[in-house]
């Protein structure tokens, strides 16, 4: 489906930096379709992820970012919350752009946009899923991201190993965290068809496996590393008919394009 726009703090594009754009280029191609249009990957012609070189402030790995309405009040909210400005305000490819990180070291970007909101599909193979905080100190967190973005913690602990969900301010779900280790990080996921078959498509191509598929009732995911040490997850959705509830005041200037 086409995207248009993203309400503020949300999700709205992923980006990776490495060391060996080229190379990186050819894999991801290759594992999910996508395109190579410059700094950025297109699927069917439409703006999907974005590729850049690592550099000092701009760690290696994937990022993603978050739809904000004033870039620089951003960054002092993440900064008065306790986290770190890694780099920018700059100016990017259709809008400024900043790295910043959380207390733990988690980073993220923050996304302010001129003529490019983000993301322009979604919701199908070779776009941006589900992001997921891994941490430790899940409380923690909630306090740094309550503070810096205005969103709430729901099912701390729950029911499917210490899972839970990110809300916004209007209460809808948009990011996820898990357990994790003592270095925190955000996981990038992006969607496939089929989980067993991109996995092997990535070892093919020259990634390797952190994570084996796993069902989580509602789909499954594995958790890999491309060529050149950049972690990510590729996640399935289950083909059992599931309940779609979207909340519009919380997607606003998004137009949803469905085929058929």
């Amino acid at each position: 489906m086409r995207i248009r726009g993203f309400a503020p703090s949300t999700p709205c594009w992923v980006e990776l930096a490495s060391a060996d754009p080229g190379r990186a280029q050819d894999f991801y191609a290759s594992l999910f379709g996508w395109e190579p249009a410059g700094d950025r990957f297109k699927l069917d012609g439409r703006a999907a992820a974005g590729l850049t070189r690592a550099r000092p402030g701009r760690p290696a790995g994937w990022v993603t970012y978050l739809s904000v309405e004033d870039l620089g009040a951003s960054v002092h909210q993440f900064a008065a919350a306790g986290g770190r400005c890694l780099s920018g305000p700059t100016d990017g490819h259709g809008g400024q752009g900043a790295i910043v990180s959380d207390p733990s070291g988690a980073v993220l970007g923050l996304w302010q946009p001129g003529d490019f909101a983000g993301t322009q599909v979604g919701g199908e193979p070779g776009t941006m899923a589900w992001p997921e905080l891994l941490t430790a100190d899940p409380q923690a967190a909630a306090e740094f991201y309550g503070r810096a973005c205005g969103w709430t913690l729901r099912d701390e602990v729950g029911s499917h190993g210490g899972r839970g969900e990110w809300l916004t301010a209007a209460h809808n779900a948009m990011a996820g965290i898990a357990p994790g280790g003592r270095t925190a990080w955000w996981r990038c996921s992006f969607q496939v068809a089929d989980c067993d078959a991109a996995v092997e498509n990535a070892m093919r191509l020259g990634g390797r496996v952190v994570v084996e598929p796993t069902d989580m009732g509602i789909g499954s995911y594995a958790e890999l590393r491309d060529p050149f040490g950049a972690a990510f997850a590729v996640t399935a959705p289950s083909t059992q008919p599931v309940e779609l509830t979207l909340a519009f005041s919380d997607i606003a200037g998004m137009e949803l394009t469905f085929p058929g």
